[in-house]
C-alpha cells in the first residue's frame, strides 16, 4: 500500500468511527460561502485538526471543519473551508480531503469559490457555472509516483466539469428565476491580486474569471473517477482599463450577499442529480 493510501485509510477510519453518514456527494465551500453549512442537516462535525493528515485552514471565513449529514435528503460530506497553495501547503495536502471523500464513497464533487470577473458581461455578485479551467498554479497534484488504485497515470480532462450537471443547473436556475452565467476559470498562485497587464493576459488566453483555488481539487476528483460541478461567485470586476483597488472585506461582503442563491441552487442540484 502506498503512503498516500495509508494516510487516506487513517483519516477514513477516524471519520467512520464518529459518523454513520456514508456520503455520495462531496461539497467544498469557498471563501465567504461557508454559510451553505446552514442548509445541511449535520450529524457530525469534525475539526480538521482532529483528523489524521488534514492541514489546518488559515484563511478568514474558512472555518476548518468537515461536516457529515444530509442536504436535500441526500447524504453529503462538506468541507467548511478549503486549503490554498499560497498558504504554503503542497498540492497533495490541498487535495487530500478529496481523496478522503472518494474513499468514503462520494462519486460527485461540488466546488464553490469566489473569483474576479474579467468577462465584460460579468458584474459583482453574478453566479457563474464553471465550464472549464486553466491551471496556471505552476504545479499539479498528480506529479510524482502514481498509485493505480487511486486513479490512472494520465487522466483525461476533456470534461472536467460534468456537462450533465451543467445542463441540470441551467434548468434549475431558470425554474427558480435566478440568473446564472457560464465561464472558464483560471487558477493563479496568489495571494496578491493581479496587475492590469496580468488581467489582460488572462483574458487573452480565454479565461472569464480568476481565482486561487479549485483546480487542484477538480484534477484529483477527475483522477479518482468522480464527476464534478463548479459554481463561482464574482466578487469584483477586473477590467484592466478601469481597475480599482480591491479590499478583501468588500469581496467577502459581496459573496455573502450571494450566499442564499448559492445555497438554493446547490441544494436543488443535490436533490435532483
Amino acid at each position: 500500500m502506498s503512503e498516500l493510501r495509508q494516510q487516506i485509510d487513517d483519516a477514513v477510519q477516524v471519520i467512520k468511527a464518529q459518523s454513520k453518514v456514508r456520503p455520495n456527494v462531496g461539497i467544498i465551500m469557498g471563501t465567504g460561502l461557508g454559510g451553505l453549512a446552514d442548509e445541511i442537516h449535520v450529524e457530525t462535525r469534525l475539526a480538521y485538526g482532529d483528523l489524521p493528515h488534514f492541514p489546518t485552514s488559515t484563511v478568514e471565513t474558512h472555518a476548518g471543519r468537515l461536516l457529515l449529514g444530509t442536504l436535500s435528503g441526500k447524504p453529503v460530506v462538506a468541507m467548511q473551508g478549503r486549503f490554498h497553495w499560497y498558504e504554503g501547503y503542497t498540492m497533495k495536502q490541498i487535495t487530500f480531503p478529496v481523496r478522503v471523500m472518494r474513499a468514503l464513497g462520494t462519486d460527485t464533487l461540488i466546488v464553490s469559490n469566489i473569483a474576479g470577473g474579467m468577462n465584460p458581461e460579468f458584474r459583482a455578485g453574478d453566479l457563474v457555472i464553471m465550464t472549464d479551467h486553466i491551471n496556471l498554479l505552476g504545479d499539479n497534484p498528480l506529479i510524482g509516483p502514481n498509485d493505480d488504485e487511486l486513479g490512472p497515470r494520465f487522466p483525461d480532462m476533456s470534461e472536467p466539469y460534468s456537462r450533465g450537471l451543467i445542463e441540470l443547473m441551467e434548468k434549475i436556475a431558470l425554474e427558480d428565476g435566478i440568473s446564472v452565467q457560464k465561464g472558464v476559470y483560471v487558477a493563479v498562485p496568489g495571494p496578491n491580486l493581479e496587475t492590469a497587464a496580468e488581467y489582460r493576459f488572462l483574458r487573452a488566453i480565454g479565461a472569464d474569471m480568476v481565482g486561487m483555488s479549485t483546480v487542484p481539487e477538480v484534477i484529483v476528483a477527475i483522477h479518482s473517477g468522480m464527476r464534478t460541478f463548479g459554481l463561482t461567485v464574482i466578487s469584483d470586476v477586473c477590467f484592466p482599463d478601469a481597475l480599482q483597488p480591491a479590499d478583501i472585506n468588500d469581496l467577502i461582503r459581496v459573496t455573502q450577499q450571494a450566499q442564499p442563491k448559492v445555497a438554493r441552487l446547490l441544494g436543488r442540484l443535490v436533490k435532483e442529480m
